[in-house]
Parts: structure tokens; sequence; C-alpha cells
């Protein structure tokens, strides 16, 4: 099959040789922080890579010129994209495992082979990404194809739109890929619809969130750091332990039976319902008595992404790829939300799980309402200017590291999709190298919600926390259900 070659993408723009780099990418791409993103691609049959450098050559370089280009340093310190020549073949790799072994036997060479490129850093003397080709049968699928792509590139949102704009619709490649719209729930509608007089009344709550949240922020990164708990190992250098990462998959129409009965939106439901699944694991890996809440209550932090972009999810993939949306849409826009995780203990002695998520939604909600993020952006700009980036990013390695988990997700197509003809059977990402023990990243495909869970190993059991997890849906799904 030929490949196709998009037109109208970043390559076709008046570019200089050297571009300069963003502060978040230096940020994201500097001595005490280097964070990565894989995107895994899961297929129906043995993929078969006689197209892949034809794909990378013709499809996937002309996304954006930071796929060609390597970041340098300045006599003056500044840092810059340099174009260069790229071989493709130097940025594919194709693993080796021993032949004939069972699935499970696969499963854990595969788990390892990912905790091993996670735990890698990229090279900096060539472009920043690489594509890892799996040519053995796993539980999930019968072959993967591997991302990775470092995170000074883009950030979730720019990196995975350009892996779906290598991507065509399986049933019909010259249609384009659609994408769900979550609308806000009805209750949040008629918030929304409510008379003037409630704007005064609102705008003070927003001024005191603010204050609140800005504070707060500030003091979770420079003094206050969560507890030692089930999830939070407090050691230095936890981003170059091995990891593993695991995955389930939920019904997304399920969801929305859950989103529709709280009258909250999908994002709450499926936020409360990883942090329910957190707090149960909390408890279940304490020896103490399973009847005292207190066990799963030590405060804990979670940092929830929050895309800043003024646009709701992907419209479709070429927006991503095109050459005046691109300049707007592409790069690191994105914050963190500081969230306490609810407590158990609040809802003894029946864990009310309606009142949990309710719970998320409130204090999500309230963080919304607040200019906080915008004070932190700028906060991170006074300090690019007056001490550098290095001590920047070393200020947002703090908040991360002083967290206890981080949650990010992004919106994926409604229809199945296919790399040069070869149907994709699951899609799943993951953030990199953070200095967290705990990192939950939520992606929607077809008709389903995948949840991959990424666990510092030797410290989280990855099989018990996703029981965790799926024991929260459960209960919520069935509390929602008799609440009718």
């Amino acid at each position: 099959m030929a490949l196709r070659v998009k037109v109208g993408r970043v390559e076709d723009m008046e570019l200089m040789s050297s571009e300069p780099v963003s502060p978040t990418a230096q940020y994201f791409n500097s001595s005490v922080l280097s964070l990565s993103v894989i995107g895994i691609l899961e297929f129906e049959n043995p993929f078969d890579d006689s197209s892949s450098l034809e794909l990378i050559n013709n499809v996937f370089l002309p996304i954006n010129p930071r796929f060609s280009s390597i970041m340098v340093e300045d006599e003056e310190g500044g840092k810059h994209w340099k174009r260069v020549e790229v071989k493709a073949e130097d940025h594919m790799i194709v693993p080796n495992f021993p032949k004939g072994l069972s699935l499970e036997s696969y499963d854990n060479y595969f788990n390892d082979y990912l905790s091993k490129i996670a735990t890698k850093r990229l090279p900096q003397t060539k472009p920043l990404w690489e594509v890892h080709i799996i040519k053995y049968p796993t539980s999930n699928a019968l072959g993967h194809v591997v991302f990775k792509l470092h995170h000074a590139l883009g950030d979730g949102y720019s990196l995975m739109g350009a892996l779906l704009s290598c991507l065509q619709r399986a049933d019909n490649p010259s249609l384009p890929l659609t994408f769900p719209n979550f609308q806000k729930s009805i209750k949040a509608d008629i918030e929304s619809n409510k008379s003037l007089i409630s704007v005064v009344p609102q705008a003070l709550s927003g001024v005191i969130n603010t204050v609140l949240d800005f504070g707060w922020s500030v003091l979770k990164t420079s003094i206050l750091k969560d507890s030692q708990t089930p999830i939070r190992s407090g050691k230095e250098g936890v981003e170059f332990r091995p990891i593993d990462i695991m995955t389930m998959t939920f019904s997304l129409d399920q969801i929305k039976k859950i989103k529709c009965s709280l009258q909250v939106t999908v994002n709450d439901v499926v936020t409360g319902m990883i942090f329910l699944g957190t707090r149960l694991y909390m408890e279940e890996a304490n020896d103490e008595d399973k009847n005292d809440h207190s066990n799963a209550n030590v405060n804990a932090t979670a940092l929830v992404l929050l895309n800043t972009r003024s646009i709701g999810g992907y419209k479709s993939v070429d927006e991503m790829v095109q050459k005046q949306e691109a300049l707007k849409l592409w790069g690191n826009q994105c914050a963190f939300l500081h969230i306490p995780l609810p407590k158990l203990g609040q809802y003894d002695p029946s864990l009310n799980t309606l009142k949990f998520v309710q719970e998320t939604h409130t204090v999500i909600d309230r963080k919304k309402n607040s200019a906080a993020v915008y004070l932190n952006g700028m906060l991170l700009e006074s300090l690019r200017k007056y001490r550098g980036p290095e001590a920047t990013a070393k200020y947002i390695n703090s908040s991360l590291k002083n967290s206890s988990m981080a949650v990010t997700n992004l919106i994926g197509p409604l229809e199945k999709m296919a790399l040069v003809d070869q149907p994709v059977k699951g899609l799943y990402f993951m953030v990199l190298n953070s200095p967290q023990s705990l990192t939950v990243t939520v992606m929607s495909y077809m008709d389903q919600l995948r949840v991959a869970v990424g666990t510092e190993r030797g410290l989280i059991d990855s099989e018990k926390f996703r029981i965790c997890i799926e024991k929260a849906f459960s209960m919520m799904f069935n509390a929602a259900a008799e609440s009718k």
C-alpha cells in the first residue's frame, strides 16, 4: 500500500533553521526533570513492519519540525531546536524475545521491556523520539508498536494528536476519525443559566478560591509533603526506578450512566473512581483492622493535569497538524491542579460511594473556579526570568515529588483505527520519569475507557491496585443503579 503524504503541515511553514525552545520544554528537559510519554498501540494481528520506514519518513516526520530537531544551547545559554538530518532506522528498535513461550511469559517480557525503556533517558544527540516494534503476542494483543516521545516536544494533547494523525479509520480510510463530545452535566448547565444575581457571589468565591488554592499550591511545592504511604515511597530517584505498567478497560456506556445518575461529568466519575480505588488500596495495603477506615485516611494529594487550551478536546486530528492551528495548539499547554483525595472515613460506616464521587466533583469544580493555575504560570515565568530555567524545573520537580500521584486523561476516537491497513485493537499511554510512585492515565477508544497505571516496582502491588480500582467502579455503578 502506498502511504498518503498529508499536506498543509507545519513543515510548510517558513521556519528558521533554529527555533527557540519554549520555557516549558526547557523545564521538561533539564538536569532535574526529564519527562517522556509512551503511546502503546495494540494490534489484532501480528504487526507487519515492512512499511515502517516509509511511514516514519512520509507521515510521522512531516507532522512537526521538532521531530527532526535536537535541542542545542548557544553561547549565551539559550536553547534552540536545530533541524538535523534524520535516519529513521536509528529511531526504530525491534527487540528479540525467546521464541515459543506462553502468553503469560510474553506478558512478563513485554512488561519488563516497557519498564526498561521507561527508565532509560532519550539521547540528546538525536531527535527526542523512538519507535519500538514488538512482534510477540501477549494476553492483550498479537503485536505492539510503542512510540516514545520526549515531553519537551509537546504535551499529551500534542503528542497523541501526532500519533493519531498517522492512523486512519479501519472501516473507511477516506473518512476522518471523529471524537466524543463529553458535554457538561445537566446540573452544570442549570448552574450556568442562573440569573445574573449569582455572578457577584461567584466572582467573590472565585477570588477566595484563587487565594487559597494558590497559597496551598506554593506550600505543597515548597514545604508541605505528602506522608509516606503505600502509594508514596518518598525516596529520591524514584523516576529512575523500575516500574510496572498494567491496564484495565471499562465501558463508556456504564460510566455515562453513573454520570447521568450523579449529574456530574465523565471526568468527575473517572477521577472519583480512581481516587476511591486508591483509597481502597491504601486500606488493603495496611495490616491494621479492616473496619478502621482511618488506616487509609492519611493526607494524600493528586496532581490532576488540566489542558489550558481554550478547547474541550480534539475536534479532529487534522486540527493538530494544519498550518495555522498547529501554531496555536502545539506544545506544552497544560497545568496541574492539586486535588486532595477524599477520605473514606467521611462516609462511615457504609462508605457511600456516590457521596465520595460528589466530594471529588465538588473539589475539582471549586478548583476550576479559581485563577490559581494562571497565578502559578506567572510564578513560573518570574522564576525563569530571575533564577533561570533550571531553578524553575527544580520547583516543578518539587511539586511533583511532594504529591502522591498524578492523573491525566485524553479523548480518543470513536471509530476503530488502522495503521497501514492493520487494525488497532487498543490504545493507551503513560507519562514516564515523573518523581512519583503512582501515575494513572486514562484514554477513551471506541466505546471503551482504558485506564493505565504506572507503579513503582517493589512498593505498589499493581495487581492488587487493579482489583481495587475495578472494585471501586463496581461499587459506584451498583450504587448509581440503586439510587434511581
